[in-house]
């Protein structure tokens, strides 16, 4: 468990640059070339990588013991383009990609 913060990060940096790709994508089959190779190539690589983020999401929110709204707005962040970026960092900056301690056995 202690490598899910490091997996979030990675994906939610994948997730981003799979939005680039696309987007680029997208320019190339409904631009002046009109070629859709690069939606057939992107498309797939994003949606698994959107889905991939959205279940490290709720993994890390779970060991990390994320409120409530905190995972709503990662979750959420998955949506616009490279708003997981903007989300990893301000996760980041607030210490919430560290795995909490578990909580203590009580002695009997």
């Amino acid at each position: 468990m202690r490598r899910v913060p490091a997996l979030f990060a990675a994906i939610a940096i994948a997730e981003a640059c799979s939005w680039a790709a696309l987007l680029i994508g997208m320019f190339f089959k409904y631009g002046p070339v009109g070629d859709e190779i690069g939606v057939r190539i992107a498309g797939p690589v994003h949606g698994a990588l959107f889905t991939a983020y959205l279940a490290v999401t709720v993994v890390l929110a779970r060991v990390a013991r994320w409120k409530w709204w905190v995972t709503l707005l990662a979750l959420a962040c998955s949506v616009p383009p490279f708003a997981t970026l903007v989300f990893e960092r301000w996760a980041r900056s607030r210490g919430l990609l560290t795995v909490a301690e578990p909580e203590p056995v009580p002695q009997v």
